[in-house]
């Protein structure tokens, strides 16, 4: 199993048409989403959404890669450098 690490990511969504793509993708990788709070700016019609997330550098990169690609959003992220020490990673075989 890859070594999981708790970090966050920055979502910045300057087109609203964007919206529903944005939730669906959250929804598909929502067991790496430990909390969520999203902020939306009613004079400018931008949003920004903040994630704390537990996961691996491929599972970050695949969120970030497939929300950077939709049209006026924008996704970065940063991982702690420490490996997990998650009970559920001790597993005996």
């Amino acid at each position: 199993m890859a070594d999981e690490r708790l970090g966050f990511v920055g979502i910045v969504v300057e087109d609203r048409a964007s919206v529903p793509a944005v939730n669906e993708i959250l929804s598909s990788f929502s067991p790496i989403i430990r909390g969520r709070m999203g902020v939306p700016d009613p004079q400018g019609g931008e949003a920004v959404i903040g994630l704390i997330v537990r996961g691996t550098n491929d599972q970050l990169g695949a969120l970030t890669g497939r929300l950077g690609n939709l049209p006026g959003v924008r996704a970065k992220s940063a991982l702690t450098s420490a490996k997990s020490t998650h009970p559920q990673q001790k597993r005996k075989e």
